[in-house]
């Protein structure tokens, strides 16, 4: 657990939690699968600063005397870094960092299975019942606040050299403003069907035997 550092009230943004992320590797061209999300914190945040002296710690065991010129090369590059700063992430359409970002930082942290999903009482979800975990998942929204633990690791492969994070364990924390437009509500534009029937279109009574063509016959 040494190398593992807890986030405290970080903001989440671009949740794949639920649902992995599916994207295809432009190295190799298969498809690969990513539970991820980024954490968005104020960079005077006590978990970020922890964050970056590992990074440094396991830096300098990994590449010695040459650790700050790989840093140096990793940190000019956006693509070989799992951290930065807000003002970085630009959105395409308004060119202007996405909501939240402004002035802040960042970590973006992923794994090819499930993290640990902790609940309010401070333990965690078995991932075998699947139903509670998608409800805890489905409830961490972009702009929600939430506890995570990650753990960072150096990359050094035929790809080059980086810096990379695993998401751990998650915990919803507090509500936010969600970021874009959030769920809309576009009921006020519809009325009754004129001429239906009273009840009509209303879930059937409990108990209500379903017609042969729904049970399948």
């Amino acid at each position: 657990m040494s190398d593992v550092i807890y986030i405290s009230n970080g903001r989440l943004s671009f949740p794949h939690i639920t649902e992995p992320q599916k994207q295809v590797s432009p190295e190799t061209g298969k498809e690969r699968i990513s539970y991820n999300c980024e954490l968005i914190l104020a960079p005077n945040d006590p978990g970020f600063a922890q964050f970056m002296v590992k990074v440094s710690e396991m830096a300098g065991i990994k590449w010695k005397e040459y650790s700050q010129q790989v840093l140096q090369m990793v940190n000019a590059d956006r693509k070989l870094r799992c951290y930065g700063s807000g003002n970085e992430k630009i959105n395409k359409k308004t060119f202007v960092p996405y909501d939240g970002y402004k002035d802040a930082v960042y970590i973006t942290c992923g794994r090819d299975t499930p993290p640990q999903i902790i609940q309010a009482d401070g333990k965690p979800i078995d991932p075998a019942n699947t139903g509670a975990y998608q409800a805890l998942t489905r409830a961490m929204y972009g702009g929600c606040y939430v506890h995570a633990a990650v753990k960072p690791w150096l990359q050094e492969n035929k790809f080059g050299r980086g810096v990379r994070c695993d998401l751990v364990a998650l915990q919803f924390a507090k509500d936010g403003e969600a970021f874009g437009e959030g769920a809309i509500d576009a009921s006020p534009m519809f009325g009754a069907v004129a001429g239906a029937p009273a009840g009509f279109g209303a879930p059937s009574p409990a108990g209500m035997s379903l017609p042969p063509f729904l049970m399948g016959k």
